[in-house]
Parts: structure tokens; C-alpha cells; sequence
């Protein structure tokens, strides 16, 4: 599995698993549990899950799911803007402790930025990281002022990742914003990297996959691992999707497949405003 260099010098797989949507139905549990098992069996142990999916729902499958393999998996979880007071953010990452039923998150993300003053959420997690209640933080769904903004706040170069909506469809953060952070080393997370599944569909990647003898979803996903500073967490609840996408970081995609890609997904030729779902 290709890894990603964090900032303190760790190694993380580059593929991982998203959990925005699961554990929403009580029918499907046991299944999505089963998914992020065979998930850690196959090496994506970047399980990545927020207080606000499924008003903690979520995490509590996480907790679930890793119950016995807590020392498998990498731990990414984020704290809502109204929780990111330097106290608020401490509770917040309490419950989400409880609900994941572990002692640390190994990586705990600012989930949009919001009114309170990023000193504030940054000297929470500072008092997280002093406690070994967390062991890296970071931002997500900051754009290019906002992550200016941040980096100059004390402590605030110390971040981790910045996770944000980028695939094939949405690729502004190329223009601007992913060569300011790799200038300063700092790895991307690309959340919903298959569009929510809507790529799946897509004429010119179902061509080209077909093209290259991938499905759409192992076309979508080598193009994002393409990059050496990128975790992608595509989310799934079925086990076989899963083994469907861990495929995917077995195929490397040459430059006249990212150039056939370019005419089908074209870069971005001005600043765009950053993307969220």
C-alpha cells in the first residue's frame, strides 16, 4: 500500500476509508461493520468519521467496528465550528472518545471554519495534545485565505492535513490551493474522491475504464493516489465495494492515461472558490 508522509515524519496508507453516511440504519450495520473490518484487513487503516455524521452515529459504529483492533486503525475525526472553543473543543473530543470507545483520535480536524477565532480552537488542541488525548490535529474545508489565516495564528503551523472535496470533478484546489500546501508539506485528505458515486456514471471515465481494464471507481480513485502528498477516504458500507476500491492502489496510471483524463476532466485554467458537500 503507498503511504503518505505526515508532517512529523509518520507513515499513513494513502487509501482509507470514509464514514459520512454510515451507520444512518440500524439494517445495514452489521455489514458496514464488516466493510471497515475487511478495510483494516486489506490495510486502509485511515478510518476517517466527524461528531456531526449521523449526530454521532457514526462514530459509534466506528467504535464498533474496531472493537479488539484499536491499535489497526488511524483515527480521524473532526469537532463541528459552534464545539471549537478552546473548552468546547476538549468536550467535543470527550464525546467522540466515548462514542469510539478509545483513549486517543490520531488525528482530529476543524470541520469548516466558523466564528470562532482559530487561536481559540487551536489552543484546544494543544490541551488535547498535552493530555494524549489526540496526536495530530488539523483543519478541513479551509480554502487558501483561510489557510493562510491559520498558519499565521501561533501553533497553527503545526497542523497535520487539511481534508477537502477533491476528485476528478472538482478540481479547483489544483490552481491555488494544494501548491500552497505542499510547499509547506502539508498532506491532503480528499473526501467523497467518487462524487457521492456520481462519477461512477460519468460517459468519459466509464470509457476510460473500460479503456484500461478498471472499473470507474478503481479509474477515479488511482487518479487521486496518483499524487504522493494525497490520503483519499472513499466511503462505503459493503464489503465488496471496499475490496472493489483497495484494488485500486494497485494500479498506477500512466501519463498518457492522466492526459487522456485531463481531455475528459479538465484542470482548472483560473482560482476557483473552494468546493464543500
Amino acid at each position: 500500500m503507498k503511504q503518505v508522509v505526515l508532517p512529523g515524519g509518520e507513515r499513513v496508507p494513502a487509501l482509507g476509508q470514509g464514514t459520512w453516511h454510515i451507520g444512518d440504519d440500524a439494517g445495514t450495520r452489521a455489514e458496514e461493520i464488516a466493510a471497515l473490518r475487511a478495510g483494516l484487513d486489506l490495510g486502509l487503516s485511515v478510518i476517517d468519521t466527524a461528531e456531526m455524521y449521523g449526530d454521532g452515529a457514526a462514530e459509534a459504529l466506528v467504535g464498533a467496528a474496531i472493537a479488539g483492533r484499536r491499535d489497526d486503525a488511524f483515527l480521524v475525526s473532526k469537532v463541528t465550528p459552534h464545539n471549537a472553543t478552546r473548552r468546547g473543543v476538549v468536550a467535543a473530543c470527550e464525546r467522540s472518545l466515548a462514542r469510539l470507545r478509545t483513549d486517543r483520535i490520531d488525528l482530529y480536524l476543524l470541520h469548516w471554519r466558523g466564528s470562532v477565532p482559530f487561536a481559540e480552537t487551536i489552543a484546544g488542541f494543544q490541551d488535547l495534545l498535552a493530555a494524549g488525548k489526540i496526536r495530530h490535529f488539523g483543519v478541513s474545508n479551509l480554502d487558501l485565505a483561510d489557510m493562510r489565516a491559520w498558519w499565521a495564528t501561533p501553533g497553527g503551523a503545526a497542523l497535520a492535513a487539511n481534508q477537502i472535496l477533491y476528485n476528478l470533478a472538482r478540481r479547483g484546489p489544483e490552481w491555488d490551493l494544494l501548491p500552497w500546501l505542499a510547499a509547506r508539506r502539508v498532506p491532503v485528505m480528499a473526501y467523497s474522491p467518487l462524487e457521492q458515486a456520481r462519477l461512477l456514471g460519468h460517459p468519459g471515465l466509464v470509457a476510460f475504464a473500460r479503456a484500461h481494464a478498471l472499473t470507474p471507481a478503481q479509474a477515479a480513485l488511482a487518479w487521486l493516489l496518483r499524487r504522493d502528498d494525497t490520503i483519499v477516504i472513499p466511503k462505503t458500507g459493503r464489503r465488496a465495494r471496499l475490496r472493489e476500491n483497495a484494488a485500486a492502489a494497485q494500479h498506477v496510471l500512466d501519463a498518457p492515461a492522466l492526459a487522456a483524463l485531463d481531455r475528459v476532466f479538465a484542470p482548472p485554467r483560473a482560482a476557483r472558490p473552494l468546493e464543500m458537500l
